[in-house]
């Protein structure tokens, strides 16, 4: 079973909530074989609320994933927030097509919440990777001094001289 240390035993536990606290780090996303980030540092609250008949999961997580900026190339800390809630119910076997509810055999005696934690901070992660001192312009790349030294430069001069094309258009306006 992959990633033993997110298998909650609920067996045991009383009616009521129950609270479990990981600390996510970059080898929990290689073990899905996921390498896009350069580093990881997330801290994950994961309360269980105990009912008789289900179980409530709630997960939330914060922290940050060392990421490449898609313009500049420059790694950089991205901030991530995520939760999820997730109802648990017993039934005749195992059943997790629902994104919202998992159900489980009855008899089981714990849930194993890795693929749904994996899930929740790779899609917690923006599509679009800018590193903040892009958007402040306090980044000092070569990229960026290369973008902007390729990127086409308005002239003055032929900003005020029009086309001779559109000088015979020019006179119908004044022909009345």
């Amino acid at each position: 079973m992959k990633n033993k240390e997110y298998s909650i035993p609920f067996a045991g536990l009383k009616q009521g909530k129950h609270k479990f606290e990981y600390q996510i780090d970059n080898t929990f996303f290689e073990s899905f074989d996921y390498h896009e980030f350069n580093d990881a540092a997330l801290e994950l609250h994961v309360v269980l609320d105990r009912m008789t008949t289900v179980l409530e999961l709630h997960l939330k997580a914060e922290g940050t994933v060392n990421v490449f900026c898609d313009l500049t190339n420059e790694p950089f800390n991205q901030k991530i927030e995520a939760s999820l809630e997730l109802l648990i119910k017993f039934g005749e076997e195992y059943n997790d097509e629902d994104d919202e509810i998992l159900i489980i055999p009855h008899g089981e005696h714990q849930v194993n919440i890795a693929q749904y934690v994996y899930e929740m901070l790779v899609l917690a992660v923006p599509s679009k990777r800018i590193h903040p001192g892009v958007l402040d312009g306090t980044l000092n790349s070569e990229a960026l001094k290369k973008l902007k030294e390729l990127q086409p430069k308005e002239n003055k001069k032929d900003k005020n001289k029009i086309d001779p094309r559109w000088e015979a258009l020019k006179k119908l306006l004044t022909d009345k």
